[in-house]
């Protein structure tokens, strides 16, 4: 443990002399006496830039991966990846090396193993920085949208994710699971978050996007856009509206592939524009770019993250942003496409971005930038502003104050029984019912009380959780129901369906965890199979709610989405279709028919209750 004194000594000796230094101040940016000296916030903060030699300038507009649990002293497998990939040996090394402004921490890094190894690591990052020839903390981020994509799991809070939030309609909700995720991740030393997500899903195929957005009404998006950045916010952490022009008319993965949106201007301004406006109204700290194209916006048909047009026309110009803007991930294959490694954060920076998030290979991308502002082709004033925008982000996070964390604060706010409970009952009003024949549900212990559990069990989001079928079983255990659970996966095999028609005979009802069905799916026939042993068959969306599009006929007795498969979602779910919760969801987006998508099989608003059971037939 870093104990406060030890903490306060290396603050005073580094951070706080150097910004007096720089100043003529007595401490950093934000102090009585600057202030009483007459020198602004902005006029300290270039103070301190003028400071900084140009390698740390170009170091402070990355933000860059690194594996290891620990700043200096990683595992040994930690070490190797990270000289194979980046060259350093620790994240103390990328930083005295490169002078990067930012880290970004992944579950597959290694970087959060549990709360008070995170914020070990984070207090290792921001000595690293204050150690440098320039002290300066560093801005730590990570996606931690809840949901089907979290990098820090149990026994921190998981909340639920974007779409199901949409499902519960409610903006209190919504700004609490804000709050409560801020709070964790601000005591975890991480104080920049890529969330929330602010595209507007009109595509049921969209591969990438799908349940992560809060739904297909622009409107309804753009009020849980803002209560989420204002609970985020509140909570002392930075908060980043993404993927900006709009990433929710996709059919193509920007990880793999350059999407291409076909809106008109028009459309683009009616749907995919207002969840930013309303981030910007809201005063979003920092908005993450999308590497796609749109024809509409930029005729050169270049990704949106490298576009002038869309990101300083539009973004900074039309909608008067002048927060951070921050590239999604460089190493994605979007962006990759068009131009090399060596272009692309050239072209990110004179189109308008102030971070350039995790190239695939620094030390390019890295002198790529250097070598452009000692040519012309970038000035140095240019990226000045960027560093302006990025140092004004750490004074309002407090930064400069003070960057560490400890771990009485770890104790005192991750994953503590008020959060839990508030994920637990929020949770509850987001699991939507949408067909109920021959009201089967509540299921009665009385009458159903022995379960068989199937279905898909995809890994944890955050590798914490599940797996999906396991924790639903035990959900039921725990209300007083004998559960037995099996594992079908994806796409069950005819011996696997076998196993399962078996396994539900002597059952009162099956449980079915459905995961992205399609028409030519196997899932389907896993269900058709079920509901043939006379035994009733419930039916479980636990990501994408078009599941039941595709499972008509079939013969299901009722059906729920719950939107994504970590333990909270599920837990809810269960407790929904036990009766000890109501089900309170509604559709945030429109479920076609799959024989014909024109036509809405389930309107967006549409959820039953347990006092209407009218439904389409399944």
């Amino acid at each position: 443990m870093h104990h406060r004194t030890s903490r306060r000594t290396l603050l005073t000796a580094t951070a706080a002399t150097a910004a007096a230094a720089a100043t003529g101040a007595a401490a950093l940016p934000g102090t009585a006496q600057a202030a009483a000296a007459g020198i602004s916030p902005d006029g300290r903060l270039k103070r301190l830039i003028a400071r900084m030699s140009l390698e740390e300038k170009v170091g402070q507009l990355f933000v860059m991966r690194v594996y290891g649990h620990s700043a200096t002293e990683p595992d040994q497998a930690d070490i190797d990846a990270n000289l194979e990939e980046i060259g350093v040996r620790d994240a103390a090394e990328l930083i005295s090396t490169y002078h990067v402004g930012g880290i970004i921490y992944f579950a597959w890094a290694h970087n959060t193993r549990d709360p008070h190894q995170i914020a070990d690591l984070s207090n290792g990052i921001q000595r690293a920085g204050l150690a440098g020839p320039t002290p300066l903390p560093l801005l730590v981020s990570t996606d931690q949208e809840h949901g089907i994509v979290c990098r820090v799991g149990e026994p921190a809070t998981l909340l639920p994710g974007a779409m199901a939030l949409g499902a519960g309609g409610s903006r209190s909700d919504a700004r609490a699971a804000g709050r409560i995720a801020g709070a964790e991740l601000a005591a975890l030393g991480i104080n920049q978050n890529y969330a929330p997500d602010a595209d507007v899903n009109v595509n049921p195929a969209n591969p990438v996007i799908g349940v992560r957005s809060f739904g297909s009404d622009p409107q309804s998006v753009a009020e849980l856009v803002t209560a989420q950045v204002k609970g985020y916010q509140g909570a002392g952490v930075a908060s980043t509206a993404k993927h900006f022009p709009g990433h929710g008319d996709t059919s193509t993965d920007s990880h793999t592939g350059l999407p291409v949106i076909t809106h008109t201007r028009e459309q683009w301004a009616e749907l995919d524009a207002p969840p930013f406006r309303a981030a910007v109204a809201a005063g979003i700290d920092s908005i993450m770019t999308a590497h796609i194209v749109v024809p509409a916006l930029d005729p050169a048909e270049d990704p949106a993250t490298l576009s002038r047009p869309i990101l300083t026309g539009i973004l900074r110009e039309e909608l008067g942003y002048d927060g951070v803007v921050v590239t999604d991930s460089l190493a994605m294959e979007g962006v990759r496409t068009k131009y090399g490694d060596e272009r692309v954060p050239v072209l990110a920076l004179l189109a308008g971005v102030d971070q350039l998030l995790n190239p695939p290979d620094l030390e390019v991308s890295w002198n790529a930038v250097l070598n452009a502002v000692k040519s012309g082709e970038i000035s140095e004033a240019r990226i000045e502003e960027s560093i302006l925008r990025i140092l004004r982000l750490k004074t309002r996070l407090g930064l400069f104050r003070d960057p560490y964390v400890t771990h009485r604060g770890v104790d005192r706010t991750v994953g503590v029984p008020s959060h839990l409970a508030a994920a637990d009952r929020i949770a509850e009003r987001t699991t939507t019912l949408l067909a109920n024949t021959g009201s089967l549900l509540p299921l009665s212990r009385r009458s159903h009380r022995n379960l068989l559990v199937v279905g898909a069990d995809p890994a944890s989001p955050s590798g914490t959780t599940g797996p999906p079928t396991t924790t639903l079983a035990e959900a039921f255990e725990e209300l007083g129901y004998v559960a037995t659970a099996l594992s079908t996966g994806t796409a069950p095999s005819q011996a696997v369906i076998a196993e399962a028609v078996a396994a539900a005979e002597g059952k009162d009802a099956v449980i079915v965890g459905t995961y992205n069905v399609t028409a030519t799916s196997t899932q389907r026939t896993l269900v058709s199979a079920l509901v043939a042993t006379g035994v009733p068959v419930v039916t479980l969306a636990i990501r994408n709610p078009y599941d039941i599009a595709h499972l008509a006929g079939t013969g299901y007795a009722a059906s729920l989405a719950a939107y994504s498969w970590t333990d909270v979602e599920l837990r809810a779910a269960a407790r929904v279709i036990a009766g000890r919760a109501r089900p309170e969801g509604r559709l945030p987006v429109p479920v076609q028919r799959a024989d014909a998508p024109a036509q809405a099989l389930y309107p967006v608003g549409y959820g039953l209750s347990y006092r209407s059971y009218a439904t389409p037939s399944p």
